[in-house]
């Protein structure tokens, strides 16, 4: 577990980028089977087959044509500190997080704040499933089909108002369910944040499932952003409050190591993590790496966003 910032961290110490991944594809390569038994309940019961199918979802436009992540290592594999921070750890620990009844608090620079049960939050939106990348900022990717509605539908619902600039989400922080929660390693809770334009593209998703089931607690139940030109750790996980800001807000990593993650996070392979290259990347489940692609393939769609930014110092 990291507890000093990089810059704190003699590069004697660092381990050499290559080991660091023949070490991870090891490690993965040993753990997937014991955690694929792991992930069976009791009764022989996969998990996959114990996640509840969510009815009348429609396929959407917006999806990439490529090899599908298998679902036992998309809900085995997973980045969510609040339950641990090996990769492993959210399924483990995850297990008896309760998720109904789910309250999200929208509030801010808005016309119509409201407090909502998922059910209503949810019942307005017709869902449907996108295929999209997720590139994680430690050189690994996976394609998820995920189930859920554009942001921008709830935002416009909520009216914002003319002073709103940003969107600032907030992770629950229930240190009776959420183990990781003791580790000092974040300020907790768990802060994420967009411009409203990111957050208003039709790209933006805000999901309950994947793979046409309910969402699995590892993987952000019972509602989680999706920003696929953008590293993983934008997508914030189990969200209780959506606020409209004028300000740009400082989110978890930023506060943690801003000269490693910066407020847009988008997929750059020009621009590299201080401690490893992101000019590839490897898909969970696959050897050899490929070529990381700018906006993680999405730059015909979201480049416009970003004009005459520079996109080395606006990381």
């Amino acid at each position: 577990m990291l507890t000093r910032l990089a810059s704190d961290i003699p590069s004697s110490e660092i381990t050499d980028e290559g080991l660091y991944l023949r070490r991870r594809e090891f490690l993965l390569a040993a753990a997937l089977p014991a955690l694929a038994a792991a992930g069976s309940l009791a009764s022989g019961v996969t998990l996959e087959a114990a996640q509840e199918q969510i009815p009348n979802v429609r396929k959407s436009a917006y999806t990439v044509n490529e090899d599908l992540t298998p679902f036992g290592d998309v809900t085995s594999y997973n980045n969510f500190y609040e339950f641990g921070t090996d990769k492993a750890d959210p399924s483990r620990n995850a297990k008896n997080f309760r998720t109904k009844p789910w309250t999200v608090k929208l509030d801010g620079l808005v016309n119509k704040p409201g407090d909502y049960e998922l059910e209503d939050l949810i019942k307005p939106h017709t869902l449907e499933e996108r295929v999209y990348r997720l590139r994680c900022v430690e050189a690994w990717s996976m394609v998820i089909p995920w189930v859920g509605f554009p942001l921008a539908d709830l935002l416009k619902r909520a009216e914002p108002s003319s002073k709103a600039k940003f969107v600032e989400f907030t992770t629950l922080a229930d240190r009776n369910q959420m183990p990781g929660l003791r580790s000092a390693i974040l300020r907790w809770p768990y802060v994420e944040g967009l411009r409203l334009d990111e957050a208003m593209h039709p790209l933006t998703l805000l999901a309950v499932g994947l793979y046409g089931r309910v969402l699995p607690n590892q993987d952000g139940a019972p509602l989680r952003l999706v920003v696929p030109w953008k590293y993983g750790f934008k997508s914030i996980k189990s969200i209780v409050r959506i606020r409209l800001v004028d300000t740009q807000p400082t989110t978890a990593w930023q506060a943690y190591a801003p000269q490693e993650y910066g407020f847009y996070s988008n997929v750059n392979p020009q621009v590299d993590h201080p401690r490893w290259s992101q000019g590839s990347e490897r898909r969970i489940g696959e050897f050899f790496k490929r070529k990381t692609l700018m906006f993680n393939g999405y730059a015909d769609q979201v480049a416009g966003l970003y004009a005459g930014m520079d996109l080395r110092r606006n990381y």
